[in-house]
């Protein structure tokens, strides 16, 4: 090692320099998106957390660039992991805290939370009830459910049963402040993430890039202060990758089979994972997956689907997808939004030609490159959702958060490369002994 070291040594500790200004082009390029947020998001919450998280940003991009500055490579990697997670208190916690007591202040609720919340918070307070949390569906060209003083979007709740579990703590003899779904979302990715990056075998630089991509860079920051429903979702679905790289396929499907009775989001990552599914002893163990998936997922979506079957699809698929006759919030300028908006005819041909064609395709992909490893399924889910959401009728751009997470996570699955094991030597003290 110290042969190597000595020498590499000078291509590494280049490389361990890049990284670590490479964090204030991050930060001081977060800046910018919280200010131009603040001063032309078309949306007054978006533009109320722009003002907030401009000043943890600047102040971490300063920072960043001092630490930068200091000779003592040791001793960075701990500053800059502290630097996240006070970014993470700066532009989530703390934006997140003021929305949620202004929402609760007497001013319009629709200023200070994404409809996510108010409709997981809704079908949670419908089941609590006893009833089903999927009321609306359309008859004859008129919304039945609609609730008064809500927009007809909000009527829907567009995903699978288990997402109520977010919205139970609303429902609780607990301070409305603490049973806004936000707290619960934000909790349950923190912890997630916690849980995913401990139990990685990986260096610590590419811990923290993971953990600027999932909780610190914008998209996420505003996503968990404003109320989105997506990253618990990718939380959980990287602690399966985890647990299923440590090849604990049981637990890794009891994971999966949770987090899929949540969103149709899950489900590509979901189904690839049982390609890599190993035991300790590399054995090939898709049905024990399988089968925990199943164990979870079937007796929560199966319940609501024979409950009410018609109102279920009209909820979860039809809504979705733009076929229900209400214009859904999610219609981001992509391609699929695009063609759709200018041929209106094909809004309902159009979107099961995708799903043939991109399911035929993939079969006949992964006939001739069958992924094995957990790196590889998380690239090809990337890819495919990255396309998903690309010719959707009917998306957000936020929804791109999921292909980036998945080629951070292949990336941090991957083999390490010689300057990355000898950064993390220089970072842990061995480099100045050995040169």
């Amino acid at each position: 090692m110290k042969v190597l070291l000595g020498r590499h040594s000078f291509s590494t500790l280049m490389k361990v320099e890049h990284s670590i200004w490479f964090d204030s082009y991050l930060y001081g390029l977060s800046a910018v998106f919280a200010l131009a947020a603040s001063l032309w998001s078309s949306i007054p919450l978006y533009r109320e957390w722009g003002k907030m998280a401009l000043w943890a940003y600047l102040a971490a991009f300063v920072f960043s660039v001092l630490l930068a500055k200091t000779k003592k490579l040791s001793t960075r990697i701990s500053a800059r992991c502290w630097l996240a997670g006070l970014l993470v208190i700066g532009a989530v916690v703390i934006p997140m805290a003021l929305e949620i007591s202004s929402r609760w202040s007497g001013d319009t609720q629709a200023l200070h939370v994404q409809p996510e919340v108010v409709v997981v918070e809704h079908a949670a307070h419908q089941v609590v009830l006893g009833h089903d949390p999927y009321q609306a569906r359309m008859d004859h060209g008129v919304l039945i459910g609609r609730i008064p003083g809500w927009p007809a979007y909000e009527a829907f709740f567009p995903y699978l049963p288990a997402m109520t579990l977010f919205g139970y703590p609303s429902q609780a003899p607990i301070p409305r402040g603490l049973g806004d779904a936000r707290v619960w979302f934000f909790l349950t990715t923190a912890l997630a993430v916690a849980m995913a990056l401990w139990w990685l075998p990986v260096g610590s630089r590419r811990r923290l890039r993971a953990l600027q991509v999932v909780m610190v860079m914008p998209w996420a920051a505003l996503t968990m202060a404003t109320g989105g429903d997506d990253l618990p979702i990718i939380a959980l679905l990287l602690v399966a990758v985890v647990l299923t790289a440590r090849r604990h396929p049981l637990w890794a499907g009891l994971v999966l089979g949770l987090v899929s009775s949540m969103k149709f989001t899950a489900w590509p990552l979901t189904i690839l994972l049982l390609f890599a599914a190993r035991d300790s002893d590399d054995q090939r163990r898709p049905g024990i997956m399988a089968a925990a998936i199943a164990g979870v997922s079937i007796p929560l979506v199966i319940v609501t689907l024979i409950a009410n079957p018609k109102t279920f699809i009209a909820n979860v698929v039809a809504f979705p997808l733009g076929l229900s006759g209400v214009a859904s919030p999610a219609g981001s300028a992509l391609p699929g939004h695009i063609f759709v908006s200018l041929v209106p005819s094909s809004h309902r041909i159009y979107p099961v030609v995708c799903a043939l064609v991109g399911i035929a395709y993939l079969i006949g992909w992964m006939r001739r490159h069958r992924p094995s490893t957990v790196s590889e399924i998380c690239r090809l889910a990337g890819w495919i959702l990255l396309i998903a959401i690309a010719l959707a009728p009917a998306t957000r751009v936020g929804y791109l958060m999921y292909p980036l997470n998945f080629f951070v996570w292949s990336w941090m699955l991957s083999k390490p490369t010689t300057d990355e094991l000898l950064s993390e030597n220089c970072l842990l003290g061995p480099y100045s002994a050995a040169a």
